[in-house]
């Protein structure tokens, strides 16, 4: 099947500008332009269009989400940091978009503090990917693709 007519915007949540200088042992030491450069080559790759999007506000997230809807969006890969944790705001502009949404993060949520365990956007996202660093946002990019691909052949791949 032909992807190159695939657009996906990938959203980084609050302090995602930080990586690179944040807290190396759970983020490592790749920087968020690395990371949009690595998902821009792989979205390439793939015949992907791949927008990405960070900002530190939630209400400008917010918006940015509920600006897709008029875009043409096939699916969201979102690292939303801190807010995956407790921003119904995000979760329920999340749920407006009526594509596939796959949640991705850096670290191993699940080791760490028990806070991050819980994530209110998982009721609106396909299925999380975590703990595997710039490789976590890759395989979300791969999954997101394999969504689209899906809903557009009607079939499960």
């Amino acid at each position: 099947m032909n992807m190159h007519s695939v657009n996906i915007l990938v959203l980084h949540g609050v302090n995602l500008n930080m990586f690179g200088k944040r807290d190396p042992a759970h983020y490592g030491t790749v920087s968020l332009a690395e990371i949009d450069a690595a998902l821009t080559a792989l979205g390439a790759e793939l015949g992907l269009a791949v927008t990405s999007y960070q900002t530190n506000h939630e209400g400008s997230m917010v918006e940015r989400i509920h600006q897709a809807l008029d875009e043409d969006f096939h699916a969201i890969v979102i690292n939303a940091g801190a807010w995956t944790h407790y921003s119904h705001a995000i979760a329920d502009a999340l749920d407006i978009l009526p594509v596939p949404k796959v949640e991705v993060h850096m670290s191993h949520v699940h080791a760490r503090q028990a806070f991050r365990r819980e994530s209110v956007l998982a009721r609106v996202c396909a299925g999380s990917i975590e703990g595997f660093g710039l490789e976590s946002y890759l395989l979300g990019l791969r999954a997101a693709a394999a969504l689209v691909r899906r809903d557009r052949e009607k079939t499960w791949v």
